[in-house]
């Protein structure tokens, strides 16, 4: 009898486990990818996630800091108006150049601008390029964890697992008032258009 009991039960376990795998499975959403959206020098690449647009909740998504803590990038910066700039990698000259015209922008916008520039790059990268170019105005943020921020910004392009170029203008109130996705990854932002977007915002 105990042993019928002991095969039951382990039964009623197996049981349990194969109903839980299917449910994590059916519960995992399916990852949209586009392709044609941007091509990797001559290629067509493909971007997972859809774009988001203006007027819409801008989504919260979760990232490392430089020191490998994570962070949640709207959540962290509530009550201000946010620059999001997604960019491929710091290590690369545009980048580069983007972010440190970033920086020196913010120098003349006051504390209730906050500006974050998200690569895939990993949290010590990130750190040891800040140090090196003074970065010291804006907060780089990694989504080489999992890509929440370019899955649900619809940058992540999936050949390199970097972002494409793009900036995104959050209110106060957590809505997009600006959005703008450059046609080629060597192409920078409208520094102008993007500040202006930000200080309208205020």
């Amino acid at each position: 009898m105990a042993k019928a009991k002991k095969s039951t039960k382990k039964t009623t376990q197996k049981t349990v486990k194969r109903v839980v795998k299917k449910v994590v499975r059916v519960a995992k959403p399916k990852l949209v990818e586009r392709v044609g959206v941007i091509k990797l020098g001559e290629n067509p690449a493909t971007v997972i996630g859809n774009d988001v647009v203006v007027g819409q909740t801008a989504p919260e998504f979760l990232a490392q800091a430089n020191d490998w803590s994570l962070v949640q990038g709207l959540a962290s910066t509530a009550g201000k108006v946010r620059i999001l700039a997604a960019v491929p990698s710091l290590n690369t000259a545009v980048c580069d150049k983007e972010t440190r015209t970033f920086n020196e922008r913010a120098a003349v916008l006051g504390e209730d601008i906050a500006i974050l520039v998200i690569s895939a790059d990993l949290p010590v990268a990130q750190k040891n390029w800040c140090s090196g170019a003074g970065i010291d105005k804006l907060r780089t943020l990694s989504d080489h964890l999992d890509m929440d921020f370019g899955i649900k910004y619809g940058t992540y392009i999936k050949e390199r697992r970097w972002h494409r170029r793009a900036v995104f203008v959050v209110d106060r109130n957590g809505k997009l008032v600006y959005v703008a996705y450059m046609p080629v990854l060597g192409v920078e932002p409208n520094y102008d258009e993007v500040l202006a977007a930000a200080k309208a915002a205020l």
